[in-house]
């Protein structure tokens, strides 16, 4: 009678360098560094005090991940010198050719750090029974919630309002309440605040519509918003029928958004790209809502909007100084709303992401573990 004994095979995973990938050097590689460890550790610690158990944990669930060697690329040339020997790559914005494909001819799986995959060449990966993984990343979902809130937050005046529900405390927020005539109308609104918005009809205008602006778009088009986008290149007609997204240049956009939503990571191609020379094509009354980078708009011009009235409102989640100074002039604005850099939270959003990476990577590797299985009586 034939036993079957499985040989274990050290799968070697090339992986994009990024701030957040580098889980994947705590969770995988016994050669991850001290530094970095405790670095993720503290990283994480507000959300989970036990992330180095956790990181642990999760490698210790997988079946073909135990033995993995682990390497870190931080370009297409470095891609492309590790592809020959990979079994899996995982890749944030990094090409991924047919060309390159055909450098790499152990590759099983590629995880896309992300769900939009037009960096990688799926039909060339198809040919080769390549596996294409993908994770709707839970922290771009709760930067798509802190855009909405804080568009609601504007609407309704809420930072301007909250808990000022006497008469006195009114008064004192600037505001004159008075009582209607209850015998011949309804109360709503005795306090009497003025320009309080409703989204239902108005136009968002979207600047980046990658998948955080995708994910923006969504729910937007949920309150029946008209969606607006603008981006070096236009998304393919599927996508913006789904998205029911209509393509602007940014000064069209500009001109006709109610709300402005820069959605825009800091890069030297973005810096500044919101600046005096076009946001004097912005509508009057329009507000503007960043929870990406706060380095893709001119601070002095968005100061300037706002001493003049232009600007209805303005909300940031990434400030251009981390942590903030207490004497900051964007403070003194009641139509500001500012947090310290929160969108993405909490951080159980991308433990959830990595914990289902690396089980979909640790699957796919195992449907070429067969071939590795040798025989003995």
């Amino acid at each position: 009678m034939q036993k079957f004994n499985q040989m274990t095979q050290a799968f070697h995973i090339v992986i994009e360098d990024d701030v957040f990938t580098r889980v994947f050097d705590v969770v995988l590689n016994p050669q991850c560094t001290t530094e970095r460890k405790n670095a993720f550790a503290d990283f994480f610690a507000h959300d989970m005090p036990e992330f180095l158990e956790w990181a642990k944990s999760q490698k210790n669930k997988t079946t073909h991940l135990k033995n993995c060697t682990v390497t870190f690329v931080h370009s297409q040339e470095e891609l492309s010198e590790q592809l020959p020997k990979a079994h899996a790559v995982v890749l944030e914005s990094l090409q991924l050719e047919k060309s390159d494909i055909e450098k790499a001819p152990h590759l099983i799986a590629v995880q896309k750090y992300g769900f939009i995959t037009k960096n990688i060449n799926i039909d060339a990966c198809e040919a080769r029974n390549i596996k294409v993984l993908r994770v709707r990343r839970r922290a771009n979902i709760a930067c798509a919630e802190q855009a909405m809130m804080m568009i609601l937050a504007l609407a309704k005046r809420l930072s301007e309002v909250n808990k000022l529900t006497s008469t006195q405390l009114l008064v004192k927020g600037g505001f004159h309440p008075k009582p209607f005539d209850r015998a011949h109308t309804p109360s709503s609104n005795w306090a009497r605040i003025p320009d309080i918005q409703t989204l239902y009809g108005k136009n968002i205008g979207i600047i980046g519509m990658g998948e955080i602006g995708q994910e923006i778009a969504k729910r937007a088009l949920s309150f029946e918003m008209n969606i607006l986008y603008t981006q070096r290149n236009q998304l393919d007609q599927k996508s913006e029928v789904q998205l029911g997204a209509t393509y602007l240049s940014l000064n069209d956009l500009l001109a006709q958004s109610d709300w402005v939503i820069a959605q825009l990571p800091a890069t030297p191609q973005t810096h500044h790209l919101l600046n005096s020379s076009n946001l004097i094509h912005l509508k009057r009354g329009a507000s503007i809502i960043n929870v990406s980078r706060a380095q893709c708009m001119e601070r002095q011009a968005v100061l300037d909007l706002l001493k003049s009235g232009h600007l209805g409102g303005f909300a940031l989640d990434t400030l251009w100084q981390e942590p903030g100074a207490d004497d900051d002039e964007l403070l003194t604005y009641p139509n500001v709303i500012l947090t310290p850099h929160l969108a993405g939270s909490p951080r159980w959003n991308g433990i959830a992401d990595f914990e289902e990476m690396v089980q979909k990577l640790d699957l796919a590797l195992s449907s070429q573990y067969m071939p590795l299985v040798q025989h003995s009586t």
